[in-house]
């Protein structure tokens, strides 16, 4: 059985995971250059508000009493060059219609969480890459170095910490107009139907309960109700995530709050530790436990029951609903065997935790054409063993984290309009991981409903 260590003493400081092992972290060229960066990162403004980490804690202790469901969406990893209006605004299209389609289903509010505006930097495998003979630090992200497979490319340079705050700034800037300026009125909801899904099968179901809502908007203006004063139906609540990879760049935005005197890292709404740097004495632990956001942890199929418990109480002693997320990774081979022991020792430990699933992670294989990819059968399949396992053991399924797109990529095989082997390389576009795109999110929307109602 694993001892958890103690919690953290009152005395937390946003630099005492300095003290702790740090999985992940790049061997930085010039640390002199780094600590100058991470000088003028502490100096900027932050890039959310300790007030909307509150709120989007209240609302996830809904999701963990089974009252809403948490919908955690976007890239594998951000992109400095395909960085747009354009990609922010289909992103959110897809999220928006996924939230309609899970909302109306299956009758249960929708925290929208979009892995945007600070997903830069993945950890690795390996911290080097090998071709042809030739071996360079691997690919971490944009905000690290760069995918060129070339020396100079591939040099961690601590400039980028910048590059990626600034353009986290300019997303964010974008994606709240987008929430809260008419873009998501949900009187628009015929408009986010992109073009290439209103032709498919998805795009048409899509269609079909558009008209509904519709319907049901003209019934309540003509009961009386004045939909104009009914700000839910006009604007919604768009939270911010990334995984916490970069401790350094985490600690420079981490701000003590005015009003309670707690700590937040205001790089986003929501952090997550992911399943390689989850280590109990680790440092990311160890920062993560001081501050106030909602905090994920991903789970693999290593993941102990007892570490897990551990965890739990080295991030939320005080067990307080909202404040943790466990997002499970097992894959659809694994999942029915290793999630049920972790639902039950974290429910006998009274842990209140929303239990998400994450079906992409666990279910990337290499293809014949050397592309990553995922089968769209496989991701449902991961994800209907997980209700399963819930429902066995009378846990809340509380939401999933999925990677997609609003472009019409071909990276993921399968879905209702299947992508074909042959298709793979049309427009295989992602950086890192194979991402659905809006078609097939847009299916597995509609199947989730289907899993929620049940």
């Amino acid at each position: 059985m694993t001892a958890a260590p103690t919690p953290p003493k009152p005395g937390w400081t946003p630099h005492a995971w300095r003290a702790r092992p740090s999985a992940q972290q790049p061997e930085w060229p010039d640390w002199g250059e780094l600590d100058a960066v991470l000088a003028e990162l502490a100096r900027l403004p932050p890039l959310v508000f300790a007030g909307e980490a509150r709120t989007l804690t209240e609302s996830l202790a809904l999701a963990a009493d089974g009252r809403a469901f948490l919908l955690q969406a976007g890239d594998c990893a951000e992109s400095f060059g395909a960085f747009s209006a354009n990609a922010i605004r289909d992103k959110l299209k897809i999220i928006l219609q996924m939230s309609v389609v899970l909302t109306y289903g299956a009758g249960v509010p929708t925290i929208k969480v979009g892995r945007i505006a600070g997903q830069f930097a993945k950890p690795r495998s390996s911290p080097i890459e090998t071709r042809d003979g030739v071996t360079l630090p691997s690919f971490r992200g944009d905000m690290v170095n760069d995918i060129a497979f070339e020396a100079e490319a591939r040099r961690p340079d601590p400039q980028r910490l910048l590059r990626g705050y600034h353009q986290a700034a300019a997303t964010l800037n974008l994606w709240r107009a987008f929430t809260k300026g008419g873009f998501a009125d949900l009187s628009r909801v015929h408009a986010w139907n992109q073009e290439f899904v209103t032709a498919s099968p998805e795009g048409r179901r899509y269609e079909d309960l558009a008209n509904e809502i519709e319907r049901a908007l003209r019934f309540m203006s003509a009961c009386g109700i004045d939909l104009d004063a009914e700000l839910q139906l006009h604007q919604v609540d768009a939270y911010t995530s990334h995984e916490a990879l970069l401790l350094g760049y985490e600690e420079a935005l981490t701000r003590q709050d005015s009003l309670t005197g707690d700590w937040y890292d205001c790089s986003a709404h929501l952090l997550w530790i992911g399943d390689r740097t989850r280590q109990l004495d680790g440092a990311h632990v160890e920062f993560l436990s001081g501050v106030k956001n909602p905090i994920g942890v991903k789970l693999g199929p290593t993941s102990d029951p007892d570490e897990v418990a551990a965890l739990c109480e080295r991030l939320d002693p005080d067990r307080r609903p909202g404040r943790l997320a466990l997002i499970t990774r097992m894959g659809k081979d694994l999942v029915a065997d290793r999630l049920p022991p972790l639902l039950t020792k974290v429910s006998e430990a009274g842990h209140p935790v929303v239990w998400a699933c994450d079906p992409m992670h666990g279910n990337t294989f290499s293809h014949a054409s050397g592309h990553k990819t995922r089968h769209f059968d496989d991701v449902m399949a991961e994800l209907r063993d997980f209700f399963a396992a819930c429902a066995d053991i009378g846990v809340r399924p509380g939401g999933m984290h999925i990677e997609l797109t609003g472009e019409d990529v071909t990276e993921c095989l399968g879905g209702t309009e299947a992508v074909l082997d042959a298709d793979l390389e049309q427009r295989y576009q992602t950086m890192c991981d194979p991402r659905l795109n809006a078609r097939q999110s847009l299916d597995l929307a509609f199947q989730a409903a289907e899993l929620l109602r049940s």
